[in-house]
């Protein structure tokens, strides 16, 4: 590729977008209502290679993903794509379908070092090994000021204990308010935490987003400060005031997991496919 991370060979083109074909096949089709929007294609492949480029040799969380980045990475390196990487990958999502379709193709693939875990980011981290780095493209909060990027990127913290770098997928554009707001207001809300933005990559990513087909988003970057310290007080859930349009207006969350009923076709998704388990509820 052209834009290949500084210092590395150019990757097999053929290969590499196969490689995605094959990821995009296995993922389940995004629901709307959460605010899952799935990346475009040659969008994915660059990312892939750029997280795979930051990422090299570190356990890396992904928390959310709808777009199946994490699976692109591991898969790349399996099929000697990609070169360099992040020696572990673990995904921490709410919606059943990305967690088996995670499980299954690194089954059959006989990728060893990618994991899911099912996990709402409205609940308290679990307790897990550190990681050392997190990557998260969270719904991009144009109607609570970027309050839902923040817990994505809250859990994100908490899962490299306060120590490391995280990357952030967020809405960039220059023609609209809302996503200047949101940057500003997560970079705040990260410098609150002991983090600070160390690089960002502007208007990187497309999407299959009907209603604002132009929108884009970019890679924001932050890392720790030298010495910052974990929150004593531990992961805490969200409050009901972080709720409020959470995934749009008027759009709070009331599903604690998106269950998956059976095993169809990943490229037709239907309500066949998925179940919801509201919060308060278990199973």
């Amino acid at each position: 590729m052209s834009n290949s991370p500084a210092g590395r060979s150019r990757i097999d083109l053929r290969k590499a977008i196969n490689a995605v074909s094959d990821v995009v096949q296995n993922r389940p089709k995004p629901l709307r209502v959460f605010d899952q929007i799935h990346m475009k294609v040659g969008d994915m492949l660059m990312q892939s290679e750029i997280v795979a480029d930051w990422a090299e040799g570190k356990s890396l969380v992904f928390i959310g993903d709808g777009d199946a980045i994490s699976v692109c990475v591991a898969y790349m390196m399996r099929r000697k794509v990609l070169m360099f990487g992040p020696a572990r990958i673990t995904v921490f999502d709410f919606d059943e379908r990305t967690v088996n379709a995670v499980m299954k193709f690194a089954e059959r693939e006989g990728i060893t070092n990618l994991d899911a875990v099912l996990y709402n980011c409205l609940d308290p981290f679990p307790v897990t090994d550190k990681y050392d780095c997190f990557y998260t493209n969270p719904p991009w909060g144009a109607s609570n000021n970027g309050e839902s990027v923040n817990l994505f990127v809250e859990r994100g913290i908490e899962a490299i204990g306060y120590q490391g770098e995280g990357m952030v997928v967020i809405a960039d554009d220059d023609e609209l308010d809302w996503p200047k707001q949101v940057l500003a207001n997560t970079q705040s809300f990260s410098r609150e935490r002991g983090f600070y933005v160390s690089r960002m990559q502007r208007k990187l990513h497309a999407y299959h987003l009907d209603d604002n087909p132009n929108l884009q988003s970019c890679n924001l970057y932050i890392s720790s400060l030298p010495g910052n310290e974990a929150n004593k007080g531990g992961s805490q859930p969200a409050s009901a005031d972080r709720l409020e349009n959470f995934y749009g207006r008027a759009k709070e969350p009331l599903v604690r997991y998106v269950r998956e009923k059976k095993r169809v076709d990943p490229g037709n998704a239907d309500d066949s496919e998925y179940d919801l388990e509201l919060l308060g509820e278990s199973k």
